[in-house]
Protein backbone atom coordinates (compact mmCIF):
# COMPACT_ATOMS: atom_id res chain seq x y z
CA UNK A 1 0.00 0.00 0.00
CA UNK A 2 1.23 3.59 -0.41
CA UNK A 3 -0.50 6.49 1.46
CA UNK A 4 -0.13 10.09 1.12
CA UNK A 5 -0.34 12.13 4.36
CA UNK A 6 -1.79 15.82 3.15
CA UNK A 7 -1.22 17.68 6.27
CA UNK A 8 1.80 17.62 8.45
CA UNK A 9 2.96 20.27 10.26
CA UNK A 10 6.69 18.70 10.24
CA UNK A 11 7.97 22.49 11.07
CA UNK A 12 6.42 22.69 14.49
CA UNK A 13 8.82 22.94 17.41
CA UNK A 14 7.97 18.92 18.65
CA UNK A 15 9.66 17.63 15.44
CA UNK A 16 12.80 20.10 15.71
CA UNK A 17 15.06 17.26 17.26
CA UNK A 18 14.14 14.49 15.42
CA UNK A 19 12.45 15.30 11.70
CA UNK A 20 14.44 13.01 9.35
CA UNK A 21 14.06 10.33 12.18
CA UNK A 22 10.06 10.60 11.90
CA UNK A 23 10.26 11.06 7.83
CA UNK A 24 11.97 7.64 7.72
CA UNK A 25 9.30 6.11 9.76
CA UNK A 26 6.66 7.65 7.77
CA UNK A 27 8.19 6.06 4.65
CA UNK A 28 8.73 2.58 6.51
CA UNK A 29 5.25 2.91 7.72
CA UNK A 30 4.19 2.96 3.73
CA UNK A 31 3.61 6.87 3.57
CA UNK A 32 4.99 7.70 0.06
CA UNK A 33 4.68 11.31 0.05
CA UNK A 34 4.00 13.64 2.53
CA UNK A 35 2.59 17.56 2.44
CA UNK A 36 3.99 19.89 4.92
CA UNK A 37 1.79 22.28 6.21
CA UNK A 38 2.13 26.35 6.09
CA UNK A 39 0.76 27.97 8.97
CA UNK A 40 2.33 31.74 8.69
CA UNK A 41 4.37 33.60 5.77
CA UNK A 42 7.65 31.82 8.33
CA UNK A 43 6.56 28.41 8.47
CA UNK A 44 5.19 28.53 5.33
CA UNK A 45 9.24 29.11 3.92
CA UNK A 46 10.26 26.21 6.68
CA UNK A 47 7.77 23.80 5.08
CA UNK A 48 9.29 24.77 1.42
CA UNK A 49 12.64 24.34 3.00
CA UNK A 50 11.70 20.87 4.19
CA UNK A 51 10.15 19.89 0.84
CA UNK A 52 12.99 20.54 -1.18
CA UNK A 53 15.19 18.36 0.73
CA UNK A 54 13.29 15.09 -0.53
CA UNK A 55 11.47 14.38 -3.67
CA UNK A 56 8.19 12.93 -1.78
CA UNK A 57 7.75 15.87 0.18
CA UNK A 58 5.37 18.96 -0.60
CA UNK A 59 4.73 21.96 0.79
CA UNK A 60 1.47 24.32 1.12
CA UNK A 61 1.79 27.86 2.11
CA UNK A 62 -0.80 30.39 3.90
CA UNK A 63 -1.98 31.97 6.98
CA UNK A 64 -3.87 29.86 9.54
CA UNK A 65 -6.72 32.00 10.82
CA UNK A 66 -5.40 32.03 14.19
CA UNK A 67 -2.53 34.17 12.46
CA UNK A 68 -4.99 36.60 10.42
CA UNK A 69 -4.60 39.37 12.67
CA UNK A 70 -0.83 39.60 12.09
CA UNK A 71 -1.02 39.61 8.16
CA UNK A 72 -0.54 43.34 6.28
CA UNK A 73 0.14 44.71 2.46
CA UNK A 74 3.12 42.21 2.40
CA UNK A 75 1.24 39.19 3.65
CA UNK A 76 -0.20 38.19 -0.09
CA UNK A 77 2.73 39.64 -2.55
CA UNK A 78 4.97 37.22 -0.07
CA UNK A 79 2.54 34.13 -0.25
CA UNK A 80 2.42 34.50 -4.32
CA UNK A 81 6.20 34.19 -4.74
CA UNK A 82 5.97 31.41 -2.14
CA UNK A 83 3.32 29.80 -4.17
CA UNK A 84 5.34 29.14 -7.26
CA UNK A 85 6.96 26.01 -5.64
CA UNK A 86 3.96 25.05 -3.41
CA UNK A 87 1.39 22.20 -4.11
CA UNK A 88 -1.74 24.43 -2.44
CA UNK A 89 -2.72 27.53 -0.94
CA UNK A 90 -3.44 27.34 3.43
CA UNK A 91 -3.62 26.24 5.59
CA UNK A 92 -6.41 29.42 5.50
CA UNK A 93 -9.78 29.59 6.32
CA UNK A 94 -12.17 30.69 9.45
CA UNK A 95 -11.78 29.44 13.14
CA UNK A 96 -14.52 30.73 15.47
CA UNK A 97 -13.94 28.18 18.36
CA UNK A 98 -10.57 29.76 19.86
CA UNK A 99 -10.57 33.17 18.15
CA UNK A 100 -6.95 33.99 18.90
CA UNK A 101 -7.91 36.69 15.26
CA UNK A 102 -11.19 39.36 15.37
CA UNK A 103 -13.61 37.72 12.93
CA UNK A 104 -13.30 40.55 10.39
CA UNK A 105 -9.81 40.09 10.09
CA UNK A 106 -10.11 36.24 9.63
CA UNK A 107 -12.89 37.12 6.71
CA UNK A 108 -10.35 39.62 5.13
CA UNK A 109 -7.96 37.42 4.91
CA UNK A 110 -9.51 34.26 4.02
CA UNK A 111 -11.20 35.69 1.18
CA UNK A 112 -7.55 37.13 0.20
CA UNK A 113 -5.92 33.61 -0.10
CA UNK A 114 -9.13 32.05 -1.97
CA UNK A 115 -9.04 35.11 -4.85
CA UNK A 116 -5.17 34.15 -4.48
CA UNK A 117 -5.46 30.55 -4.99
CA UNK A 118 -8.12 30.96 -7.99
CA UNK A 119 -5.76 33.63 -9.76
CA UNK A 120 -2.59 31.00 -9.35
CA UNK A 121 -4.77 28.28 -9.99
CA UNK A 122 -3.77 26.54 -6.83
CA UNK A 123 -5.86 23.96 -4.93
CA UNK A 124 -6.37 25.16 -1.64
CA UNK A 125 -6.12 23.87 2.09
CA UNK A 126 -8.68 24.73 4.20
CA UNK A 127 -9.61 25.03 7.33
CA UNK A 128 -13.13 25.54 9.54
CA UNK A 129 -13.96 25.28 13.10
CA UNK A 130 -16.95 26.10 14.73
CA UNK A 131 -17.18 28.73 11.67
CA UNK A 132 -20.50 26.76 9.56
CA UNK A 133 -22.22 28.11 7.28
CA UNK A 134 -19.97 31.90 7.23
CA UNK A 135 -17.07 29.13 5.93
CA UNK A 136 -19.61 27.57 3.06
CA UNK A 137 -20.86 30.67 2.44
CA UNK A 138 -17.89 32.41 1.72
CA UNK A 139 -16.89 29.31 -0.71
CA UNK A 140 -19.90 29.38 -2.69
CA UNK A 141 -19.43 33.32 -2.91
CA UNK A 142 -16.13 32.83 -4.15
CA UNK A 143 -17.13 29.71 -6.30
CA UNK A 144 -14.18 27.79 -4.78
CA UNK A 145 -14.23 24.00 -5.83
CA UNK A 146 -10.55 23.14 -6.34
CA UNK A 147 -9.73 22.78 -2.64
CA UNK A 148 -9.69 20.28 0.80
CA UNK A 149 -11.88 20.84 3.71
CA UNK A 150 -8.88 19.78 5.61
CA UNK A 151 -9.53 17.94 9.04
CA UNK A 152 -13.13 17.64 9.08
CA UNK A 153 -14.79 17.26 12.43
CA UNK A 154 -18.20 18.94 11.99
CA UNK A 155 -21.91 17.33 11.16
CA UNK A 156 -24.15 16.18 8.69
CA UNK A 157 -25.04 19.58 7.44
CA UNK A 158 -21.64 20.83 7.06
CA UNK A 159 -20.72 17.84 5.03
CA UNK A 160 -23.02 18.51 2.77
CA UNK A 161 -22.42 21.38 2.07
CA UNK A 162 -18.97 21.20 1.60
CA UNK A 163 -20.01 18.12 -0.71
CA UNK A 164 -22.51 20.15 -2.59
CA UNK A 165 -19.66 23.06 -3.08
CA UNK A 166 -17.17 19.50 -4.77
CA UNK A 167 -15.09 20.20 -2.16
CA UNK A 168 -12.73 16.99 -1.19
CA UNK A 169 -12.20 15.94 2.57
CA UNK A 170 -9.55 15.32 5.37
CA UNK A 171 -9.87 12.41 7.75
CA UNK A 172 -8.14 12.76 10.39
CA UNK A 173 -7.13 10.44 13.75
CA UNK A 174 -10.41 12.28 15.07
CA UNK A 175 -12.49 9.28 13.74
CA UNK A 176 -10.22 7.37 16.13
CA UNK A 177 -11.67 8.88 19.44
CA UNK A 178 -14.96 7.66 21.19
CA UNK A 179 -16.01 10.41 22.64
CA UNK A 180 -15.73 13.28 20.05
CA UNK A 181 -15.53 11.31 16.38
CA UNK A 182 -17.76 8.92 16.82
CA UNK A 183 -19.89 10.74 14.48
CA UNK A 184 -17.55 10.52 11.58
CA UNK A 185 -17.62 6.56 11.64
CA UNK A 186 -21.40 6.95 9.67
CA UNK A 187 -20.47 10.42 8.07
CA UNK A 188 -17.42 8.95 6.09
CA UNK A 189 -20.00 6.55 4.30
CA UNK A 190 -21.63 9.66 2.99
CA UNK A 191 -18.38 10.98 1.65
CA UNK A 192 -17.73 9.56 -2.40
CA UNK A 193 -14.64 7.44 -2.99
CA UNK A 194 -13.42 10.30 -5.17
CA UNK A 195 -13.44 13.05 -2.57
CA UNK A 196 -12.12 11.31 0.85
CA UNK A 197 -8.26 12.08 1.68
CA UNK A 198 -6.29 10.84 4.63
CA UNK A 199 -3.91 12.82 6.98
CA UNK A 200 -2.68 13.06 10.39
CA UNK A 201 -2.53 16.69 10.73
CA UNK A 202 0.94 15.74 12.98
CA UNK A 203 2.37 16.51 16.12
CA UNK A 204 -1.70 17.16 16.79
CA UNK A 205 -4.56 14.76 16.61
CA UNK A 206 -2.99 11.61 18.04
CA UNK A 207 -5.24 8.60 17.40
CA UNK A 208 -7.17 7.94 21.35
CA UNK A 209 -7.28 4.56 20.65
CA UNK A 210 -3.31 4.13 19.11
CA UNK A 211 -1.53 1.32 22.19
CA UNK A 212 1.05 2.34 23.29
CA UNK A 213 0.63 6.15 23.05
CA UNK A 214 3.48 7.70 21.36
CA UNK A 215 5.51 9.57 23.65
CA UNK A 216 3.97 13.18 24.82
CA UNK A 217 1.10 11.95 22.48
CA UNK A 218 2.96 13.40 19.82
CA UNK A 219 0.95 12.07 16.26
CA UNK A 220 3.49 11.45 13.46
CA UNK A 221 2.84 10.87 10.02
CA UNK A 222 3.65 7.20 10.36
CA UNK A 223 0.64 6.66 12.04
CA UNK A 224 -1.52 7.00 8.83
CA UNK A 225 -1.90 3.56 8.71
CA UNK A 226 -3.78 3.44 12.06
CA UNK A 227 -5.83 6.09 10.73
CA UNK A 228 -6.41 4.56 7.24
CA UNK A 229 -7.74 1.07 8.71
CA UNK A 230 -10.49 2.92 11.03
CA UNK A 231 -12.04 4.34 8.02
CA UNK A 232 -11.51 1.58 6.12
CA UNK A 233 -13.24 -0.63 9.10
CA UNK A 234 -16.45 2.10 8.69
CA UNK A 235 -16.34 1.62 5.12
CA UNK A 236 -16.55 -1.75 5.11
CA UNK A 237 -13.72 -1.95 2.60
CA UNK A 238 -10.31 -3.28 2.62
CA UNK A 239 -7.66 -0.93 3.73
CA UNK A 240 -5.67 -2.03 0.40
CA UNK A 241 -8.83 -0.71 -1.68
CA UNK A 242 -9.15 3.09 0.64
CA UNK A 243 -5.49 3.59 0.18
CA UNK A 244 -5.87 3.59 -3.29
CA UNK A 245 -8.54 5.60 -3.64
CA UNK A 246 -7.01 8.40 -1.39
CA UNK A 247 -3.75 7.96 -2.89
CA UNK A 248 -5.07 8.55 -6.50
CA UNK A 249 -7.31 11.60 -4.74
CA UNK A 250 -4.39 13.29 -3.28
CA UNK A 251 -2.56 13.13 -6.44
CA UNK A 252 -5.42 14.35 -8.70
CA UNK A 253 -6.20 17.52 -6.07
CA UNK A 254 -2.19 18.59 -5.51
CA UNK A 255 -0.77 17.29 -8.55
CA UNK A 256 1.48 15.21 -6.60
CA UNK A 257 4.39 13.45 -9.26
CA UNK A 258 5.92 9.94 -8.58
CA UNK A 259 8.77 10.23 -6.05
CA UNK A 260 11.65 8.58 -7.71
CA UNK A 261 15.68 8.24 -7.71
CA UNK A 262 16.38 11.91 -8.44
CA UNK A 263 18.99 13.95 -7.28
CA UNK A 264 16.43 15.33 -4.14
CA UNK A 265 15.99 11.94 -2.92
CA UNK A 266 19.81 11.15 -2.12
CA UNK A 267 19.99 15.13 -0.57
CA UNK A 268 20.19 14.64 3.42
CA UNK A 269 17.38 15.94 5.64
CA UNK A 270 17.41 18.86 7.94
CA UNK A 271 18.15 18.04 11.02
Amino acid sequence: MKLVDIGANLTHAAFQPDVAEVIASAREAGVAQIIVTGTTLDESRKALELSKTQDFLFATVGVHPHHARDCGPHTIPALRELAKDAVAIGECGLDFNRNYSPHPDQEKWFVAQLELGLELGKPLFLHSRDAHPRFAQILKTHRVRNAVAHCFTGEREELEAYLDLGLYIGVTGWICDERRGKHLLELVREIPRDRLLLETDAPYLTPRDLKPQPKARRNEPAFLPHILRAVARALGRSPEEVAADTTRNASTLFGLHESGSSAAAQRPLAA
